[in-house]
């Protein structure tokens, strides 16, 4: 099996399954409650929240602990909004976000927010002019993915994270779903208020996440209940899970500089592969696009038979987000970008792991051309 499906999730550690199953089983208890076990399950609690905080360098403080990147777009997106409205109304935003920040972004403005979506060039990257020009004095809340989920591209949040120190009153929301261990980012340093991180995008179990709120940011919450995570998301805290998944951190951490090294050697490999294969059109910028995800089209061949005639050959791969793949109609982003729907709707998107070696994608490549060689027969 070649698996090169990695931005829709990833296969955990087995170190980081087998923390999972020790705090499950050791420390059960409830950490609110008053009695001893649910003072050690506390105790590991705060552990993990000070590791975590230090693997992203910011305060203990800062990190709510969340069930992944949708809760914690979420939570950021509308809990700003909500508790920030009385200062103005208007949210900025792009075309290309994932489906749990666009889709919120389509809810606050049915409950009277206005919001802005910065449109994008063809390789699928905001302009910093166009945001200047879109923000304004009762702009709210700016919300940018840092690494796209489809095609790689990194947005400039940096530079936009500058701008808005001048504005302390707009919050700064940055989705690092992707970017998390792929694409070097300084929340100290680059004026985010508040950051999306997702466990299972790392080698993590799935149903975790953190939420970075730099102290002194306000949140409306979600959920209604018992006040944990310093009241922004109230339910019983998932222990082993947020060890597991800080664990995960941990470890990918350790590796990064020489994964992120490793990450672009693949990729470099894959596009001089793909480049000659008759017919391929990549969409994954070359420059300032995260080495982990490329997206590339073949003329002629829809991308559902390619993905499932892939899957055939023990060779797994993807159309879109993972979260839109079963949708009808061609990749909003890739539209966004002003590739043609047809085109559009021929694109498979490959993301790679740390992993991942040369050899698994020197067989992918030399399969990859044979089926769409095989397929473009077929399709005659």
């Amino acid at each position: 099996m070649i698996y090169l499906d990695n931005s829709a999730t990833t296969k955990p550690y087995p170190e980081v399954l087998e923390t999972y199953r020790k705090v499950s089983e050791q420390y059960f208890a409830n950490p609110s409650s008053l009695h001893s076990l649910g003072g050690k399950s506390e105790a590991l609690l705060a552990q993990s929240r000070q590791q975590a905080s230090s693997l992203i360098g910011v305060d203990p403080k800062e990190v709510i602990f969340t069930s992944g990147g949708t809760e914690g777009n979420n939570l950021a997106i509308k809990g700003a909004a909500f508790a920030y409205r009385n200062r103005g109304k208007h949210l900025i935003t792009t075309d290309v976000e994932h489906a749990s920040a666009h889709n919120a972004f389509h809810q606050l403005e049915e409950l009277g927010f206005e919001v802005t979506y910065l449109p994008v060039d063809r390789e699928g990257r905001v302009s910093f002019q166009d945001f200047q020009e879109a923000f304004r004095k009762d702009t709210i809340l700016v919300s940018i993915m840092h690494v796209n989920n489809e095609v790689g591209t990194i947005q400039p949040v940096n530079q936009i994270g500058d701008f808005l120190k001048q504005y302390p009153t707009t919050v700064f929301h940055v989705d690092h779903v992707q970017g998390f261990t792929k694409v070097p980012l300084s929340l100290a340093k680059s004026g985010i208020d508040l950051c999306t991180i997702s466990g299972h995008k790392i080698h993590g179990p799935k149903g975790t996440g953190l939420l970075y709120v730099r102290q002194g940011t306000m949140l409306s919450p979600l959920f209604s209940g018992g006040g944990q995570e310093a009241g922004h998301r109230s339910g019983t805290e998932n222990l082993p899970g947020i060890c597991a998944m800080v664990r995960a951190m941990r470890m990918t951490r350790e590796k990064e500089e020489e994964g992120i090294a490793h990450l672009m050697q693949l990729r470099d490999r894959l596009f001089s592969g793909l480049s000659a294969i008759q017919d391929a059109v990549i969409h994954t910028p070359r420059e300032g696009a995260s080495p982990h995800i490329v997206n590339v089209s073949f003329r002629g061949i829809k991308s559902e038979v390619l993905v499932h005639a892939l899957e055939k050959k023990s060779i797994y791969v993807s159309t879109k987000s993972a979260c839109s793949s079963k949708d009808n109609g061609a990749s909003t982003v890739l539209l966004g970008m002003g590739i043609p729907e047809d085109e559009a709707g021929q694109a498979i998107r490959i993301s790679m792991a740390y992993e991942n070696t040369m050899d698994e994608l020197a067989t992918f490549l030399d399969v990859l051309r044979q089926t769409v060689n095989d397929l473009k027969i077929v399709m005659r």
